[in-house]
Order: structure tokens, then sequence, then C-alpha cells
């Protein structure tokens, strides 16, 4: 069997380590080189466990040191890259926008450089690059780079590109230099721009592990404006899922949207959790042993709505219709199922929330939300 090699960048965080376990669980024919920085959201207890020295490496290293990237690449015969790494929480980006810009625009720009640099092998009859045989960047993106939508409509492939913040604005950046290197230098390049991931392994300052990880501790569920904001929400495997339908079967230098189909306001989201833990508590007695508060305390009373997000978008939806002609990929999970799996799995697993929320996380979240 033929294997190629895969450098996952940001490896070990949400979206990427779920990746890892998806390909290593499903794929004989992979190799991985996991690159990850290991910044506050990158655990790399989350793929201890993948890590054998064998099929899977990990390098600890930052995207945009350009020599540590070529060193990879001499070491190992890259084949595919599948850049996950990005710094990605809104709110961060709107204390400290530099880092984003750096980390998202200029490591995507070095990843390509790099590439190009093995697996250009000569010219054509016009002077554009000719390319190693079988070799694919691909980019993980966001719905986000669309921006915001009214009450009706979907984001296609096609909508107009209106970051608002600056996280999206870094990710929409980075899109269109993937674009502009398949255009310039036809380097063979996807992008998939992905709705709301959530499962396991998602590190607690996003909504839903938030949301369970406060309630577990009696604390407030904070809750931005009136909730209203709607969330097309995709459970996490399928997203991986989609990512390698693309890397395997989708056409250089297309953008592919990846969705759930499970539009949500954020208050729908709040609420279904609670009543989803407190349902899982009552009718399976053993999952009180992770609760720091009285299951009584398990209620709505707990929701505090706090102050809007900075230029926060109204509503996001993904047409994913190409995916499904194109690939014949769909999202397989309804929200309903999904988070029941999620919560069980946050249940279940409460050794690992304790170690990635420890340090410079506690400090971050008491900063954001102690004076609301």
């Amino acid at each position: 069997m033929l294997k190629r090699t895969y450098l996952v960048t940001g490896g070990a965080g949400f979206i990427g380590a779920n990746y890892v376990k998806y390909l290593l669980s499903q794929f004989d024919d992979v190799n991985l080189i996991i690159l990850d920085a290991l910044t506050y959201a990158g655990n790399y207890g989350t793929i201890a466990g993948d890590v054998d020295g064998q099929r899977c490496q990990f390098v600890k290293g930052d995207i945009c040191d350009k020599d540590l990237v070529t060193s990879l690449f001499e070491k190992y015969p890259i084949d595919v890259v599948v850049n996950f790494a990005a710094e990605s929480h809104v709110d961060r980006s709107i204390v400290n926008p530099r880092l984003f810009l750096e980390t998202n625009i200029l490591g995507t720009q070095n990843l390509m450089d790099v590439a190009r640099q093995f697996w250009v092998t000569g010219k054509d009859d016009n002077g554009y690059p000719t390319w190693k045989k079988g070799v694919r960047y691909h980019q993980v993106s966001t719905d986000e780079v669309y921006g915001s939508l009214g009450a009706t409509g979907f984001f296609t492939e096609t909508t107009a590109l209106d970051p608002r913040s600056p996280y999206s604005a870094s990710k929409t950046s980075a899109d269109l230099i993937v674009r502009a290197y398949s255009e310039t230098y036809k380097l063979p390049a996807t992008i998939t721009r992905c709705s709301n991931n959530y499962g396991p392994y998602h590190f607690p300052e996003k909504l839903i592990p938030l949301i369970i990880k406060n309630i577990l501790e009696g604390k407030p569920l904070p809750v931005y404006g009136d909730g209203s904001n709607v969330r097309d929400w995709l459970y996490v495997e399928d997203h991986c899922k989609a990512i390698e339908a693309v890397v395997r079967k989708g056409k250089p230098g297309e953008v592919y949207n990846v969705g759930g189909h499970n539009e949500k306001q954020n208050i729908e989201i709040v609420r279904l959790t609670i009543a989803t833990i407190r349902r899982l508590m009552e009718e399976e007695p053993a999952y009180r042993a992770v609760l720091k508060t009285d299951l009584s305390n398990v209620s709505e009373g707990l929701i505090t709505y706090v102050q809007d997000r900075l230029g926060h978008d109204k509503r996001y939806a993904i047409d994913p219709t190409k995916m499904k002609e194109e690939l014949g990929w769909y999202p397989e999970t309804a929200f309903e199922a999904g988070i029941v799996k999620t919560i069980r799995w946050y249940l279940e697993n409460q050794s690992w929330v304790d170690e990635v929320t420890s340090g410079e996380y506690q400090n971050y979240y008491e900063r954001m939300y102690s004076n609301r």
C-alpha cells in the first residue's frame, strides 16, 4: 500500500486533534506529522496516545518558523499539508489583533512557501510551476469570513467575503493568500469553510464546553446580548470526514462549505445543554460525581445576560450542497444527538477539562467574566 505523509498543523487543538484521531482510526495509508505550538488551546495530552513515533510523530513549534517547517520537509516525505493552526477565538482577537494577523496570515504564507520549495518539480510550457504528483495543501477556514446573514438565506461558496472581526479578517486574508498561490503558482490547494464545531476535546472558552463547565461548577452562564444570535452547528467528526473527502477528492483551487444544517439561537443551546445535563444526571446518578454544586442548581437560573460582543454577527448558516453533490458528503449528526454525545464525553473526561483549564485559561476567564 502506497502511504502518504500528512503534515497536520494545529493537530493538538480541538478540530485538529479530532482529525488526527479520525485519520489514524479510519485510514491505513497515512503517516502523520503533527506540528503544534501548544498555546493555551493546544494540549499535548489530547493526542499523546496517538503519537507512537512510527505512524504519528509530534513536533512542538510555530507555523511562522520557516527554518522549522523547512526541516520537517527535509526530514519527512510530506505529501499533504492540512492547516488547522490558527488563533481562533473572536474575543481574544478583539484584545490582541496582531497575534491573529501574524499566525493566521503569515503562518499560512510560510507553510505554502516551504511546500512550494519542496513540491515544485519544474515549469510547464507557459512558465507555470509543475508539481510533485499527489501533493495537496488544504486550508481549514470558517464561515465567519462571509460576515453576517439576515433572517433568511445561506452562505454559499460564491457569497462575498465580508469579515467583521479581527479574527475573521485574518482568516479571510489567509483564504485569499491561498487562492492567490493557487492562481499564481498553480499550487494544488483547497479550502473548506465550516460552521461552528462542537464535540470532544473542545477548549472551554467556546460556548458549549464553557456552558457545560460552568453548569457543573454552579457558575453563571454568560450569554451575549439577548442570546438571539444564530449559529449553524457541526459535529466535529462530521467535519473531519468532510475535510478528508476534500483532501482526497476535492478539485484543486476550489472552496467547499461544510455546514451542519443545525441552526440554533445561542440561548437555545444554553437551555438545551442545561436540560440535557439535568436529564442525564437524573437517569444516570453516577454522573453526579462530577457535579460541584447541588443538582437543584442545574437550572436556567444560572443564565446571565452580559454586554454583547463588539461587532457580534447576528446569524450564520451554510449551504453544503456543493460538498454533497461533488463529494458525496453530508452532515450525519443531528444536533439533538450530537449534544448528548458531547455532554457525555465531558462528564466522563473531567480530568482532561481540569488539565486544560488550569493556569493561563483560568486567568483569562476571570478577566473576561468577573466584572460582568
